[in-house]
Formats: C-alpha cells, structure tokens, sequence
C-alpha cells in the first residue's frame, strides 16, 4: 500500500473543515500488524523492521493483547524523538545506514527508535479507506487505549508506539511548532478519504521554515546550483547550495548577472564577489556547510553583504521568542573556548525541552554574571520590576520569586545573563516531595574518582530496592544521583527515613572514603555525602544548567554505562553537551514517566522492617 502524501503549502488552509498535527521528520511508514508477523514498509515498498529490531520486539509483547484487533493497518513516522515535538532526522539515517546486528543493538538500547501513528487504515482486515479522517483519526485513538499505547508523542516513554493527537487550533499548534523547533504541522480535512499513492490538497503540509539573509558566491553551470554564504569575520563561510524557490526569470537573470560578473572560474564552478544579497528558507543546520532544504524566498535589493553575518546567521537559527530582543551577542563569558553570550543563549535554547519540566513550578534561585567569570555573580530570588508581563511569580519565603513555565522567559532569563538555575525539591502546587538527590561531594576535581566510587556504590543499593535512579554531573566536581517519586504522595519527614538510611548505609560501607561530616575541615581529604541539603526549602543546580565559576561546565545528566575511570566534568562543556544531545539524546528522558513506577513505598517498609539489602 502506497502512503497518501501532502501538498506543499507556505501557509495554512483559510476555508474548510481542517484538524492539524504536528510534523516529525523521520521514515514514512505503514505497520502492516497480521496475526502470525508484523511489517513496516516504506514509501519504497522496503521492509524496515529488520532495521529498528526494537519496534518488532515491542509489537510481539503486544500480541496477544492484539489479537482480538488484527489484522491492522496503521501509517505513521518512525522516528527518533528528540524532544515531544521534534525528531533528529540526523540520528535516524545513522541508524537506518547500520549493518550488524551487534550496532543496531547497541543503538537501540541507548536511544530506541518511536512509531509515530496518526492514521488507521484497517481493523479486523476491514479497510477504513473510505471513512472519513475524523473518524479514522477516532477509531486510532480508541485502538491505542486500548493497546494501553503513550496517547503523546513522549521522550523516554517505554511505548515504542505513540499516537500523534490532532487539534482544531492552528495558533496553538504553530505556537508549539516554534517552541519545540518541530518540522512543521500537517493540516487535514476532517473529511478528507484515503488516497493511496496520491499527492492531495486534502493534506497539506506547512513546513517551520527558518529564513537566512545571505549573498551568492558561485554557480555551477552543469547543474544550475547556485551556491551562497555569510561573512564570519573577513572570510566567507560557504552555506551550501541551492536550486529550488526560483522562478524562470529570476534564475535566469541570477545566472546571467554571475556569468557577467565573475572574477574566478573552477570546471563548471563560476564565482562572483558578495554583492547580491538574498534570503532562503531552509529547514535546519546541522553545523556543516550545506543547509537543509534551501528554498529561494526573495533577492534583498536592501541590505548589503556586509550585514549578512554568521552571527545573524546564528541568532536566526534559534529561533528565539519574538519578545525576546538578543543584547551584547558578542560578549565573551569564559575564556575556554572563547564561550559568547550568544554561545550560552543557543545552549539553552537547544536544552529548553529538557530544562523547562524541572524548572516548571518551581521557585527559582538565580546566579546572574552579567560580565561571565570575568566579574562579580550575585544570587536572585526576586522578580525585578523591570521583568516583562509575561514572567510569572509567586510569593515564596517573603520573596517573589520567578517561576519558569515557557520558553521566553527561560531565555528572557539567559538574556539577562543567569547563568545558574537552582530549583527546590518540590513544586509551589504541592507539600509533598517530588524527588529526592543524594549530592556526591569530593573535596576537589582531583578527587573525582571518589564520586565515581560512590556513584556505583549508591546504584547497587538502589538497585536491591528496585528503585529507578538517574545521574547528573554536578557541573563542577561532583556527581548527584536523582530518585523520582510518585506525585504527591511522600512528606519529608518519610523521604528523611530513607535518605538518613542510605547515607548511613554508605559510610559504614567503606569509612575510609565517605562521610557525612558538614564541616569541610574535619572531612579529612573524603567524599561528603550529601543527604542533609535534601530538605524543604533547599535547593539544588537544575540538570542542564551551566556553571559560572567551574569555565562554564555544565551540570550534566549522563547515563549510568558511562561512568567508569575515564569520566571527568571537563569534558562537559557547552559545545560537548549539545553534541551529545543530539548524538545519544536526554539521559534523563525517563526521568518523569518513572515517577508513578516507583516502589519507594516498598522502600520505606523495607527500612523500617528491617528487611535490607
């Protein structure tokens, strides 16, 4: 069966009956679910399920679950998410190029790939072409409850299947495109039939363009490329190549203005000095010289080369909020790497998906160095009058403290140079506990190997409660290993139980190496561990946050199978984080789903009957 595919649109349908979802940039594909096997095949009638072993394995867990459904026809995405709305495109041909067996295994024990559904086809072996989508769209809802499938698109989800849910609301819906940096939005007429094999008008796809104001620097005459690029400095740095957007006069009159004025050829290749200035759309960047599905927009007969800069280039491509006016880009925060400001900010947009959930209701202790490690850093718990209307605060501690729940603020946040992200245990809705942190303490970075020791230490105890545990750098030189709790059901005084436990428990275990001795002068060169700053109205450095006096390292989460002997904070700075993001994804991607799976009720009774480890 041939997908039915969407037409090409720059803006959203003005008339009809429409319900939109979001785009994810992954493999079209449809799950063909029988009885005795299961395929996803792709618009070139491939097989891909040898490739992504782990959607096989999820779909024989659920088999007999199934069998009262099947056969069924699903169509959908398989992606690998980055964050609910986004997909890493990147990732996915990595994984779908691999050929042994033994590196499709490693990858998806890692990062596990997720099939997107947003369409029913058949149920029963009875086709559902010819309903309408609207009730197609209910009928795939109705079969996902039923198979107890994520009904979001969700990170760290142990569902390998997720369904796509539609709206009626294109603002919303386009909001949430922006925000994430999502391919873009799928509108659907709520009537529309399946047309297998066609390109329809009844979908239309509206891509998240991004726009770069550039200048041509060549044109390949055997097939009509035209190349572009940016000033970086005095040098020229080359975006890559473009030949979509154009119409015929416009190419033409392009072609001929190089081929006039061209002061260097190479083969096919003729070159031209920066004078003619344009914008493109394009999709994304993944750092190379060549952009993601260039697309011609306009000639710019208003600006001059000189003001088509790699920093505007780059200020672009975050796609900041709009009420967010970017200052002093070019401020240097740390030495090391010659870290700007405008380094940092792009960090933290790239990071908000996986910052936001933890600051999300949370009263936030800011550190601000308005000058980076160059000046003086001050702590901030009150909201400044000057602070726009849309940063939300609440009354805490006889202080209004901000409170981070979107995107613009978080980088209204950045923007005014807080640096640090300091968060309680607890959210400003609830008394109760919302996870609890042991901080694993050396006496210095030279020291870290007795944070490493700790660590694995700690896991094995935590691991003979069944306990689901995540880990994060501290940002500076040591480690701290987070243990989610159910919502709104555990005191401090039960949490106290089981912290005083375990701290015991690791002191008595090797004296030699820990303690839990406040006073840093009668630690006698050991490991502090932490459990005393795990306490109502205590905080601790948010994961992702950036460390100002530690270089600008950051405090990391990690996977558990990363840390041995080999692992130092250093290694962990602005630019190494994002790499990693991107290449292994958020080891904390489970961190919130965890919650309600965690038997730290059993826990407790274990402690308090003695029945341990």
């Amino acid at each position: 069966m041939k997908p039915m595919l969407p037409t090409l649109s720059f803006q959203p349908p003005e008339q009809g009956d429409w319900l939109y979802e979001i785009k994810y940039d992954g493999f079209r594909g449809i799950l063909e679910w029988t009885n005795n096997e299961s395929f996803l095949w792709s618009r070139n009638g491939k097989n891909l399920m040898p490739q992504f072993p782990e959607l096989k394995h999820f779909l024989d867990e659920k088999q007999e679950e199934a069998l009262p459904l099947l056969p069924l026809i699903l169509d959908g995405e398989l992606t690998i998410l980055e964050n609910e709305h986004k997909a890493n495109f990147g990732q996915l041909q990595i994984r779908g190029r691999m050929k042994t067996k033994t590196k499709i295994e490693e990858a998806y024990e890692i990062r596990p790939c997720t099939y997107l559904v947003f369409d029913l086809l058949s149920k029963n072996g009875q086709s559902t072409e010819h309903t309408a989508y609207k009730k197609r769209k209910e009928l795939l809802l109705a079969v996902c409850k039923q198979l107890g499938l994520s009904l979001n698109p969700a990170v760290g989800d142990e569902s390998i299947i997720q369904y796509i849910p539609s709206t009626s609301d294109f603002q919303a819906i386009s909001t949430t495109m922006k925000n994430s940096m999502s391919e873009g939005i799928v509108a659907k007429k709520s009537n529309s039939k399946w047309m297998p094999g066609k390109r329809t008008t009844s979908w239309i796809k509206i891509k998240n363009w991004k726009t770069v104001s550039c200048f041509l620097t060549a044109y390949d005459q055997n097939n009509g490329f035209f190349y572009v690029g940016v000033y970086k400095d005095d040098e020229i740095f080359s975006l890559g190549n473009f030949i979509n957007g154009m119409d015929s006069e416009t190419k033409s009159a392009l072609r001929e203005a190089i081929v006039n004025n061209s002061y260097h050829q190479n083969g096919d290749l003729l070159y031209i000095h920066p004078s003619i200035c344009m914008d493109l759309y394009y999709i994304e960047w993944n750092g190379e010289q060549q952009l993601r599905e260039p697309f011609f927009k306009e000639i710019r007969f208003d600006i001059h080369p000189e003001t088509c800069t790699y920093e505007q280039f780059l200020i672009a491509e975050a796609i900041f909020p709009k009420e967010i006016e970017i200052t002093h880009p070019e401020k240097i925060l740390w030495q090391k790497d010659s870290v700007t400001k405008l380094d940092f900010l792009r960090y933290l947009r790239k990071c908000s998906s996986m910052m936001l959930p933890f600051l999300r209701n949370r009263p936030l202790t800011l550190i601000r160095a308005p000058h980076g490690e160059f000046g003086e850093t001050f702590y901030q718990k009150n909201c400044p009058e000057s602070a726009p209307n849309f940063v939300q605060s609440i009354l805490h501690e006889s202080n209004e403290m901000i409170v981070c729940n979107d995107l613009k603020t978080l980088m209204w946040l950045g923007n005014q140079l807080a640096v640090e992200y300091h968060i309680p245990f607890q959210t400003i809705n609830s008394p109760f506990v919302s996870e609890i942190v042991f901080d694993l303490d050396p006496p210095s970075r030279d020291e870290f190997h007795l944070a490493i020791k700790a660590s694995l230490i700690l896991k094995k105890v935590l691991d003979s409660f069944s306990l689901i545990a995540f880990v994060k750098l501290s940002g500076n030189k040591g480690m701290q290993v987070y243990i989610p709790l159910p919502n709104n059901r555990f005191t401090w005084d039960e949490t106290r139980v089981f912290t005083e436990f375990v701290a015991q428990f690791m002191i008595t275990y090797d004296p030699e190496s820990f303690t839990i001795e406040r006073l840093k002068k009668n630690r006698n060169g050991k490991l502090y561990f932490d459990y005393i700053q795990h306490a109502e109205g205590k905080t601790i450095v948010a994961p992702y946050s950036v460390r100002n006096h530690s270089k600008g390292l950051v405090a990391a989460p990690i996977f558990w199978h990363e840390i041995n002997e080999n692992l130092s904070p250093s290694d962990f700075t602005i630019s190494n984080v994002t790499d990693r993001i991107n290449k292994w994804g958020d080891p904390f991607s489970g961190f919130f789903y965890s919650k309600e799976k965690q038997p730290f009720a059993k826990s407790l009774q274990m402690i308090k009957q003695g029945k341990l480890l």
